[in-house]
């Protein structure tokens, strides 16, 4: 479990409780956090009854629900509803995951959500992912090679090359893994790059068409951008896709050993 670690000097006070409709039988609790930074007012956590037999099975049904029904001010992101656009990353039950495709059932209790970790909050849910983005842009996540490609066809890959972007290509920059790890949350502003954007590094460096690896892997050696990466594994144990960030980072780390 990834404990969710609020601002520095934040309090959250009881904010309202929505009860269920007349008639509901079938009643989940979700506690939400509620914050505006405009509005100068402390963070609280609102408590929404949901009548569960009029509502859908995952946490984003419940949340597009309360949202319709009960209070159209509760903000959150969300696209895709799929798992593959990664716009409604949020913690939810103490984890960083994808409120589409996390099950309601497999929760106890009150369900509580908070938006992700160590972020600052543009409102609610919703997290300021500028630095997170930023950061993703400076690996230039994109194919490099000088070599003009065939005329008339794409850049062919062996089966083999092309497995070797099996467990990077599916990231989808939720950021679940990159919020829920320690080193980031104490060392991210001080450049070290994150889960997300390191495995997304190594795409580039493992795919057998891009030309520059070797000036990929010199931006990368640098006491923060990665080696503040302690091999904690949060990232690991959080992702919603099942990736593994952890892995990507060591063999990062090995392709500068062997360089040298």
């Amino acid at each position: 479990m990834v404990e969710f670690t609020l601002p520095a000097n934040s309090k959250v006070a009881r904010g309202k409780t929505h009860g269920a409709p007349d008639g509901a039988k079938n009643v989940r609790v979700f506690k939400i956090y509620r914050y505006d930074p405009d509005s100068g007012d402390t963070p609280r956590l609102d408590s929404f009854e949901v009548d569960m037999d009029r509502c859908g099975p995952m946490v984003l049904d419940a949340l597009i629900k309360i949202k319709d029904e009960v209070d159209q001010t509760l903000t959150f992101r969300r696209s895709c509803r799929e798992g593959v656009c990664g716009s409604c990353a949020f913690n939810i039950d103490g984890t960083n995951t994808l409120a589409c495709i996390k099950p309601i059932a497999e929760i106890k209790g009150e369900v509580k959500i908070y938006p992700l970790p160590h972020m600052p909050v543009i409102k609610d849910l919703v997290p300021d992912l500028t630095n997170a983005f930023a950061q993703y842009a400076s690996i230039e996540p994109w194919l490099q090679a000088d070599t003009p490609p065939p005329p008339l066809r794409e850049r062919l890959q062996s089966e083999d090359e092309r497995a070797e972007l099996d467990g990077l290509w599916e990231c989808v920059l939720c950021f679940c893994c990159t919020t829920s790890c320690p080193s980031y949350w104490w060392n991210g502003e001080r450049g070290f790059l994150g889960p997300a954007t390191l495995l997304q590094a190594y795409r580039w460096i493992a795919d057998s068409r891009d030309e520059n690896t070797g000036r990929r892997l010199d931006e990368l050696e640098d006491p923060f951008r990665l080696y503040r990466c302690h091999t904690i594994m949060n990232c690991t144990s959080t992702c919603p896709k099942d990736l593994n960030p952890g892995r990507a980072i060591a063999k990062i780390k090995g392709a500068l050993v062997r360089r040298r």
